[in-house]
């Protein structure tokens, strides 16, 4: 066996073991990921990023938007239950005019200021927080993380299988790859990746007793503010396009009304 072709047969042999030792499965949809990062690793990168992000970033004092993220996130937290693991929940409001929320592993979340020029409601509110937590009970900064490691190793591999070509092919052939990385995986799985978190966050806002049809008010509002600034077309962008997400949410909306309903004691409509 020649040196590329055995470098080449030692890489993809590692990526396949890569791939066999990486699956996980993601709570509430069961879906099979690739994560090649441990629990423990998540919670110590997410503590340790939050902690910078306070920081960084100006805490608000704002008395009526701190009592609502505490009031709301305290709810979600109790619904995502054993979802989140060693989680010492902590909310925080930062000043900062972008409508816009995180959660990172260890039961940290932040909240925006400029969120609450949206969210018209604590229904609404619990939307936003359960989105965001989803990610981090989906484990989908890791995934992303291990998608760019995997990519990483492919463009390794090619790299080797192309040795012997001359440049200007190597060359063409690297832009392609990682263009098709980039479009063809990467862009396709972070727009799964939010889908999922819409899917999982109406489970946890509902089972706390919040409204899921709050859903579709809020995020009809967000896209009147996001045609404001523009998007790029859906097959570009990390996220599905605001109609598509609006399509989705509709979808869910019967069984998401069943579960809001049982966590309310009620029976659902028939």
């Amino acid at each position: 066996m020649k040196p590329a072709s055995r470098l080449l047969f030692t890489a993809a042999a590692a990526v396949a073991a890569i791939l066999l030792a990486g699956c996980e499965t993601v709570p509430e949809t069961g879906r099979r990921q690739l994560n090649f990062l441990s629990p423990d690793q998540e919670l110590q990168m997410g503590i340790t990023a939050f902690e910078q992000i306070k920081k960084e970033q100006k805490i608000a004092d704002d008395p009526i938007k701190n009592a609502a993220i505490q009031r709301v996130g305290r709810r979600i937290a109790e619904a995502v239950g054993d979802d989140v693991e060693d989680a010492e929940w902590e909310f925080v409001l930062f000043e900062d005019d972008t409508p816009n929320a995180f959660a990172l592993p260890g039961g940290k979340v932040g909240v925006h200021t400029g969120l609450f020029d949206v969210v018209e409601s604590d229904d609404e509110l619990a939307i936003v927080l359960g989105h965001e937590i989803a990610h981090v009970t989906a484990s989908h900064g890791a995934e992303r993380y291990s998608q760019s490691m995997l990519a990483a190793l492919g463009g390794l591999a090619l790299g080797t299988a192309l040795s012997g070509e001359d440049e200007s092919t190597r060359r063409l052939a690297m832009a392609a790859y990682g263009l098709g990385a980039s479009v063809g995986v990467m862009l396709p799985y972070s727009r799964l990746n939010e889908s999922e978190a819409d899917e999982i966050g109406l489970i946890y806002a509902a089972r706390a007793g919040y409204d899921p049809r709050a859903a579709l008010s809020f995020w009809k509002r967000m896209k009147a503010v996001s045609e404001e600034s523009g998007k790029p077309p859906e097959w570009l962008s990390t996220h599905p396009s605001d109609d598509t997400r609006i399509r989705r949410l509709e979808a869910l909306m019967p069984r998401m009304l069943e579960i809001y309903e049982k966590a309310r004691g009620e029976e659902p409509p028939a």
